[in-house]
């Protein structure tokens, strides 16, 4: 054994660029030992490769499950070779040290997120030797390089050979590798997890029982540097789920215009939910994270007209959710003069679409066209995050639908079926605003919203005010109870004839006797539906 033999331990699931990369390693010098597949791959490209059972002196067992957890590998990975004692260990047990590991795992993640995958698939693609060797050389970064992913091998390749590859780039290696390592085993925990809660839920269905699990570890990798947070003193960043379904704003594709930025992100999240509810062809017209219009109709331009028409003011500087292709038509109507939207997301856009938002001056370099997937029942499911100082706060998304079986006329009146169809689209919409909400629609579109107020009444009122008499005729959704008559006299006041809300005041009785003195019709659903 000569002191400045160079040797690397190659074994990797992901074989992307392995082959152009080791060769540059192997003209530097460097002693290739691998694995199983991976030693075939290099061998059948024509390097030349110790087996590690050559080096180690035993067989790979188990099939596979057994192969690098030996003293000699992890002794050649975390051997301090200046040190005495352990050159002495080195030499006495005829270890050799590595300068680099490359080594990636099993397809762990990918493999869970079949929609079929069992139990057994899923155990065996978690990764043992992978993460002990990574582990072992992120330790000893001093001496030893790890290499996790093909995206660091031109710049491993440039450090070496420009004479930067000190033990500050290795640190670095050392980072990315142990955050790899940390996400894969949150995501083994967060399946098993996901396991322990199905089983529970087969075996209890009716149990009331805590089954959240003790311990939370969630993993994002980053996607984007944004410009800025809320407000340009803030900084801020663009994180995404490592598997984030192709249905998410997370995976959206941007087709044209300018870098988005921190709240386009919020609003186009919170557009795109909402046409997400319906069926029929449906337009949304976000500010600040509420709708100020939406409407649904058998003719996309006619939903984008009539969801435009909800609050034209407000709609200055919208981001527009769209749960159909964009056509032509609709793309006119949208770049009319006077228009301002800074944002479009929607399954998709028609050539001709695409072709007048890129060629109309003011449009082409800014607006936002965004593409995304509608999703799926299962896709909505969930949980949602808040973060709260020093904590988070973790529930169940609000997607589930609301059996209309459930639902109660309370008054004397029963709804017309128009006006079913109006407290329909008025209860999905009142979902996506914010708390307190009061939504007013009529013929499937909004004519008004109250958003965010302190008080049911004060956002009754705003509704009022912005619907500016095209309510009259019309529905009221309000997210929670009515606490008193005073919404539904203002609601009446307005010319609204029939309302829906979930009930449950001590004062409904109150409530039910205004709507009957106004001649109005009052479903209760049994469901609240804040949004804070």
């Amino acid at each position: 054994m000569t002191a400045i033999q160079k040797r690397i331990l190659v074994s990797v699931s992901d074989k992307t660029g392995l082959v152009p990369f080791v060769s540059e390693l192997a003209l530097l010098g460097y002693e290739i030992v691998s694995t199983g597949g991976t030693r075939k791959h290099l061998q059948e490209a024509g390097l030349t490769v110790i087996d590690i059972s050559e080096y180690t002196h035993f067989p790979e067992i188990m099939d596979g499950r057994v192969k690098t957890l030996h003293p000699k590998v992890h002794g050649a990975l975390l051997g301090r070779p200046d040190l005495p004692s352990d050159a002495a260990a080195l030499e006495e047990h005829g270890i050799i040290p590595f300068q680099f590991v490359i080594c990636n795992l099993y397809p762990f993640e990918e493999t869970v997120a079949k929609p079929d995958v069992t139990i057994e698939q899923a155990i065996e693609n978690i990764d043992i030797g992978g993460p002990s060797m990574i582990r072992s050389a992120s330790k000893n970064h001093k001496y030893v390089g790890v290499i996790t992913d093909p995206s660091q091998y031109d710049t491993v390749l440039a450090a070496l050979k420009e004479g930067h590859y000190d033990e500050t780039f290795r640190r670095n290696l050392a980072l990315a590798a142990f955050t790899k390592t940390a996400k894969y085993d949150a995501a083994i925990a967060e399946y098993f997890n996901k396991i322990k809660a199905e089983n529970e839920s087969a075996e209890q269905a009716d149990a009331t029982e805590d089954d959240w699990s003790d311990s939370l570890k969630l993993s994002f990798q980053k996607k984007a540097t944004l410009r800025y947070g809320e407000n340009p003193h803030q900084r801020a960043a663009f994180y995404v789920e490592e598997n984030a379904a192709s249905a998410t704003v997370a995976r959206a594709k941007q087709l044209n215009g300018k870098e988005l930025s921190y709240n386009n992100l919020l609003d186009l999240d919170a557009a795109f939910n909402l046409v997400s509810e319906f069926d029929a062809p449906a337009v949304s017209i976000n500010k600040h994270n509420n709708p100020c219009g939406c409407a649904i109709h058998e003719n996309l331009a006619t939903a984008f007209l009539n969801a435009y028409a909800g609050d034209p003011v407000s709609a200055f500087g919208s981001i527009i959710g769209i749960n159909r292709v964009v056509d032509a038509e609709t793309a006119e109507k949208m770049c009319e003069p006077g228009r301002f939207i800074e944002a479009v997301i929607a399954p998709g856009f028609d050539e001709e679409a695409f072709k007048i938002f890129t060629t109309v001056p003011k449009w082409k370099k800014n607006v936002r066209l965004m593409q995304c997937a509608i999703p799926s029942a299962a896709d909505r499911k969930g949980f949602d995050y808040r973060r709260v100082s020093g904590g988070l706060l973790v529930q169940d998304s609000d997607t589930l639908p609301d059996p209309e079986e459930d639902w109660k006329v309370v008054t004397d009146r029963q709804p017309s079926e128009q006006e079913m169809i109006d407290l329909r689209f008025a209860w999905l919409v009142c979902k996506h605003v914010k708390s307190n909400a009061i939504v007013f629609a009529k013929d499937g579109m909004v004519t008004g919203v109250g958003a965010g107020q302190m008080s049911r009444l004060d956002s009754a009122e705003i509704a009022a005010k912005k619907s500016d008499g095209r309510c009259r005729g019309g529905v009221v959704a309000s997210d929670a109870f009515f606490p008193f008559r005073d919404g539904i006299d203002q609601a009446a006041a307005a010319g609204i004839v029939a309302a829906i809300q979930p009930g449950g005041s001590r004062k409904d009785d109150e409530v039910i006797q205004a709507a009957n003195e106004h001649g109005m019709t009052m479903i209760f659903t049994g469901r609240r539906h804040f949004r804070h």
